[in-house]
């Protein structure tokens, strides 16, 4: 399969010479910091016993979730990833990750759990 036709989804083979692939967008607008309800929560399950911080509810494109990823990995001194929306950072950093957070301008984020 080349390239370019990588991206479609549930489309396998067409046998209509004058089927044309429209592609869906599924990304929305970056609402402003302020806006934004994200939730910090920690989770331990599926992940060997080890803890991880776990960011959701980001509206908005992948690379500013990325960018928001990235600034909190540096800030926090740790790995992490972005994974369907949202971003894991490594360890027990609720605590930190909410004072980040409502430093950058989130200020409708909640912590979640004790």
């Amino acid at each position: 399969m080349s390239k370019k036709n990588k991206n479609r989804i549930n489309v396998v083979y067409s046998t209509d010479p004058n089927f044309s692939y429209e592609e869906e967008l599924d990304e929305k607008e970056t609402i402003e910091n302020n806006h934004q309800e994200l939730k910090v929560f920690i989770d331990r399950k599926q992940r060997k016993g080890k803890s991880v911080t776990i960011i959701s509810g980001f509206i908005g494109t992948s690379d500013d979730l990325n960018e928001l990823a990235k600034t909190l990995k540096s800030k926090c001194g740790v790995g992490g990833s972005c994974k369907e929306g949202e971003i894991i950072i490594q360890g027990e950093l609720k605590d930190k990750v909410f004072d980040l957070l409502i430093s950058l301008g989130y200020s409708k984020t909640k912590k979640i759990g004790g």
